[in-house]
């Protein structure tokens, strides 16, 4: 029988920043906003679900202000815990990008994964931070140090990329001989050279590897930081290369995809990705 997936992304904008209320409130007002496309993917039937980059906050690091540190919370915690609820509910696993606080000063760009029947599965933590105009990510997050995990969730093999990080093949590579049969890529990105980028970078991963991706941008514009345009534009794509479903570039978004999983190996049978790959000979471009 086929292996058909449904999964779903969401791309939000901001409902209220900051200036408009304390801190808890522009999480909760992010996390409210959020619910109602949710509860939709749920009813829809998606099997597996994921949130953009440190979804139930803005993306505060254009700025460098340690105030938005105490946003950062326990993962496993309570906005997980939260989530887990509707995983349970739906029996959709959800991928959840948090700001992760490990312990005083110890922080981090966080997706959890939730299994479909509600069981918190594990995390990655972000492993490439930038630090340039308007992405000053090391004044607030610590490089992951949790490797490339994949997770055995009820439906798929999942892998979780974040932002930054795709500009990285390395990671890419390691997540597909991990196994991962879907990697998700929860971002934050504006217009410009990004934009060419975001359409080039995670096909050409996929084809690499012959496996599938889902690429989550939110949308809009952030006040006070005024970075630039959020330009959405969240996509699934195939072991091919190809672009199977996208979401437009300004519009709060629920997409949603179904894939046949038999894909990957059909595809991997074609090129031997992994029989012809040849680590031998890579081993000492390098020396570290």
């Amino acid at each position: 029988m086929p292996r058909i997936l449904k999964s779903g992304l969401i791309q939000m904008s901001l409902p209220m920043t900051e200036g408009e209320g304390t801190m808890a409130e522009i999480k909760e007002a992010m996390i409210q906003k959020h619910l109602p496309l949710i509860e939709e993917a749920g009813r829809q039937g998606v099997q597996i679900l994921c949130l953009q980059e440190i979804f139930s906050t803005p993306y505060f690091c254009p700025g460098q202000d340690s105030k938005w540190y105490a946003s950062a919370e326990a993962v496993p915690g309570p906005t997980t815990e939260r989530m887990a609820e509707y995983a349970k509910k739906y029996q959709m696993v959800m991928i959840v990008p948090v700001y992760e606080r490990e312990s005083a000063g110890v922080l981090y760009n966080t997706a959890a994964v939730i299994d479909a029947d509600g069981t918190y599965l594990g995390k990655y933590r972000k492993n490439h931070i930038p630090h340039t105009n308007g992405f000053w990510e090391k004044f607030f997050f610590k490089p992951g140090n949790l490797g490339y995990p994949v997770f055995q969730t009820m439906y798929a093999k999942v892998g979780v990329y974040i932002c930054y990080d795709r500009h990285f093949p390395d990671g890419a590579r390691v997540l597909g001989l991990n196994g991962a049969e879907i990697v998700y890529n929860p971002s934050a990105t504006v217009a410009g050279l990004s934009q060419y980028l975001w359409k080039l970078e995670q096909p050409a991963h996929a084809a690499a590897n012959g496996y599938f991706m889902g690429c989550i941008n939110r949308v809009g514009e952030e006040k006070p930081w005024n970075l630039g345009r959020f330009y959405g534009t969240s996509y699934f794509v195939d072991p091919r290369g190809q672009t199977i479903a996208q979401a437009s570039e300004d519009q709060d978004e629920l997409l949603i995809a179904e894939f046949d999983l038999d894909m990957i190996d059909e595809v991997r049978s074609t090129w031997q990705f992994f029989r012809d790959r040849r680590p031998e000979t890579y081993e000492k471009l390098v020396e570290l």
